[in-house]
């Protein structure tokens, strides 16, 4: 397998480590005054999401991890997994619930969304930055609060939940950007 060395670490850089693959989210380069160079790296483990945090000196090497990105869109819940049709080999793949419900509160069906392979398998999920979803709860408007910056919980279609505008109602079409999950405004219809 191709190896990875200690100087080429960086963010997004994907290594195989006690044969999971990770993510690194930060890597330091550390010159102390005497002997050899250190990176410390923080990385993400792409199954269970936990993190790690590793110091190796240079001259080390990691394994590269065989991750692959592909296209695809979301097509049902079976009850325990979510399966996904790849857009490039026209299968159907399926995921753990528990590996992505986080990602699946941003995708309702036959949203399309990038898919993450590992040794050919699926491993994660990746939604659009933005998504418009229908507001199913919310509390009503309270008169007077409509002309300050007053938010309130709701909920969406998909079960996420956002903080939205006093005046957004049950029904509505919103826009959501996923990465900071925050409202974004009202979606054109």
């Amino acid at each position: 397998m191709a190896q990875v060395n200690a100087g080429d670490f960086r963010k997004g850089v994907k290594v195989v480590i006690d044969a999971q693959p990770f993510e690194m989210t930060a890597c330091e380069f550390v010159k102390p005054g005497k002997g050899q160079a250190l990176y410390k790296t923080r990385m993400r483990n792409l199954l269970s999401g936990r993190y790690l945090e590793v110091t190796y000196r240079s001259g080390e090497s990691l394994e590269a991890a065989d991750i692959r990105s592909g296209e695809g869109s979301f097509s049902y819940c079976d009850g325990t997994n979510y399966i996904f049709m790849d857009n490039e080999s026209f299968e159907q793949v399926e995921l753990a619930k528990d590996v992505c419900e986080e990602q699946m509160a941003y995708i309702k069906e036959n949203t399309p969304c990038a898919l993450v392979f590992w040794n050919d398998k699926l491993i994660g999920v990746t939604p659009p930055k933005q998504v418009i979803l229908e507001i199913t709860m919310t509390d009503t408007a309270v008169r007077g609060n409509t002309a300050t910056n007053v938010t309130k919980p709701a909920t969406t279609e998909t079960g996420a939940e956002v903080q939205v505008p006093s005046f957004i109602n049950i029904g509505d079409k919103v826009k959501i950007d996923v990465e900071t999950r925050s409202y974004m405004g009202r979606a054109n219809d």
